[in-house]
């Protein structure tokens, strides 16, 4: 359920009909970020192994990385994000 509510930023009125299901901004919004968290966490593996980096160094951080990047911006998608509100979800999320 989205937290808009609580800080005063829903009137609880349903967006457009051309807004993204919160499903699909969910998924678009993982799988960018999981891109950049694997990115983000290679460099902190090169930062701690210096020039001792192996490949199976580097993969436990490179999916440690995707994965808690990822699971995180798309929970903030779901806490936040308008389209993610009770209504718009029953108005708009059908079959996604």
């Amino acid at each position: 359920m989205a937290s808009r509510r609580f800080f005063g930023f829903s009137e609880g009125e349903p967006m457009r009909s051309d807004s993204k299901p919160c499903t699909r901004l969910m998924r678009q919004t993982a799988g960018i970020f999981s891109v950049g968290g694997a990115l983000g966490f290679w460099v902190l593996c090169r930062l701690h192994y210096g020039t001792r980096i192996t490949v199976p160094r580097s993969l436990p951080w490179v999916a440690c990385g995707a994965v808690s990047v990822s699971s995180t911006t798309a929970l903030l998608v779901r806490l936040f994000s308008p389209e993610c509100e009770p209504q718009n979800i029953a108005a708009y999320d059908k079959n996604t």
